[in-house]
């Protein structure tokens, strides 16, 4: 055994002796380590302080019953969870989700990854994430709110403007944010920017809808033009269809490039002419439809539908998941190769598996990390609070460029951290690990024994 195996094992036994039935938290945090630790190595002051070891625990876990009355008058029980892993930077800042997915495990892992992706964005944001093991698909507009408003009674005592700042993310759009935000106001007694990914009317930033999509566009532009290419005329296959997808297949389309595939749990669409023009905003109304069926594309537009399978078999310039963790295996990683796709840019949270990100790597597939590449959406959320402090209202257009200059300064640290002389190109997982890291970990040592 190597060295630096060796080292990674050490590293990860406590973690695994005490959270071995925590997959994604586990899958994380040695994804992290991997490339983390040779740099702690050269830079004892990390090793001696134990940051890591630190970072990787969380400050705070609230885990809270959620009880609720249905249409029918029948009682129904969820688990709300809040993760507050890292305030060295800022209060706790990330998403809440509503899945029946969620568990202890996936708020860690995202709360993690929360950690190090607001770091990259240079705003003044620690990590945090939420959410229940609630499917609001199915509910009618009174249920949503009637749990909405139970989680926030409980949660309402742990979060605040200067303490923790959630906001949406899977399950979680504009109406569950309008919900818990009213019940917050309505508690706390005060109009703060206590959430992000409000209405607009309410204190919310334009361009945030869109944000995630077209920072990962952003992102893949300069990955691109640090190669000398552009997305003009590149074909990109995306998964998922909602909020991330549609300002995926927005920002490519202006920019020149063609989203050809989108996928739902139903199965993908290939649509050989592109995503384009009002194609674009049908995505919207497929997600707002609640049905959940990327069928429904394929039979208004006339494109390809194909029944139970992912997009990761067409052989693209560019594959871009949109949609949730561990969707791309390590069968996709081999179609993937096999059809020579020379880019993967993640743009959900921690969509490859370990595995599959192993395999892409050794086949020279340029990998992006999904805690870089998706960073505007909690960038534009930081913009959001700035706006909501100033008692302001930025225009989309300088939102949109402060978002631009965000991704590129991120895609800089990446390549100042990631750049490997010997092999000529840059190790994007690495300088985004590192760069993430460095921010928190100096902050951590700088606030002492916390």
């Amino acid at each position: 055994m190597s060295n630096h195996k060796e080292e990674l094992e050490n590293f990860m036994a406590p973690f695994r002796e005490k959270f071995g039935h925590e997959k994604e938290f586990l899958q994380a945090v040695e994804e992290v380590a991997e490339t983390v630790l040779p740099y702690i190595a050269k830079h004892p002051k990390y090793k001696e302080a134990k940051i890591l070891e630190r970072l990787a625990m969380p400050e705070r876990a609230i885990i809270f019953r959620i009880p609720w009355v249905d249409d029918k008058g029948n009682f129904q029980i969820n688990t709300g969870y809040r993760v507050q892993m890292n305030s060295a930077i800022g209060p706790y800042k990330g998403g809440m989700r509503f899945h029946p997915t969620v568990n202890l495990s996936v708020m860690k892992f995202l709360a993690f990854e929360q950690t190090l992706k607001n770091s990259l964005t240079s705003l003044p944001m620690g990590g945090g994430k939420g959410g229940a093991d609630f499917d609001p698909r199915g509910k009618s507009d009174n249920e949503i709110m009637r749990f909405c408003q139970s989680l926030m009674t409980e949660l309402f005592r742990h979060i605040g403007p200067d303490t923790d700042v959630p906001a949406g993310d899977i399950g979680v759009g504009a109406r569950e944010v309008g919900f818990m935000y009213g019940q917050y106001k309505r508690l706390a007694n005060e109009f703060t920017g206590v959430f992000t990914g409000k209405g607009i009317n309410w204190g919310g930033s334009l361009i945030r809808p869109e944000a995630t999509g077209f920072g990962a566009v952003y992102f893949t532009q300069e990955i691109l033009k640090n190669v000398g290419d552009s997305i003009k005329g590149k074909t990109v296959a995306v998964s998922g269809f909602g909020n991330v997808a549609w300002g995926v297949a927005k920002k490519i389309d202006e920019l020149g490039g063609k989203v050809v595939a989108i996928s739902g749990p139903d199965g993908f669409v290939y649509d050989e002419k592109g995503i384009t023009g009002k194609k674009v905003d049908y995505l919207l109304e497929m997600r707002a439809s609640g049905r959940d069926k990327v069928q429904d594309y394929a039979d208004k537009f006339g494109a390809v539908f194909h029944a139970g399978k992912k997009p990761w078999g067409l052989k693209v310039d560019i594959a871009m998941p949109c949609a949730t963790q561990n969707e791309v295996d390590v069968a996709d990683a081999k179609e993937l190769i096999k059809n020579k796709v020379p880019y993967l840019v993640e743009v959900a949270n921690m969509p490859t598996t370990l595995e599959a990100y192993k395999l892409l790597k050794a086949a020279g597939v340029v990998f992006a990390p999904g805690k870089a590449v998706n960073a505007g959406g909690v960038a534009t959320s930081g913009l959001e609070m700035s706006q909501n402090s100033q008692r302001l209202s930025w225009s989309a257009k300088v939102v949109d460029e402060h978002l631009h200059d965000i991704m590129i300064e991120i895609h800089r640290s990446c390549v100042q951290y990631g750049y490997d002389k010997k092999e000529g190109k840059v190790d994007y997982v690495k300088g985004a690990n590192i760069a993430g890291f460095v921010k928190v970990a100096d902050a951590m040592i700088d606030q002492g024994h916390v």
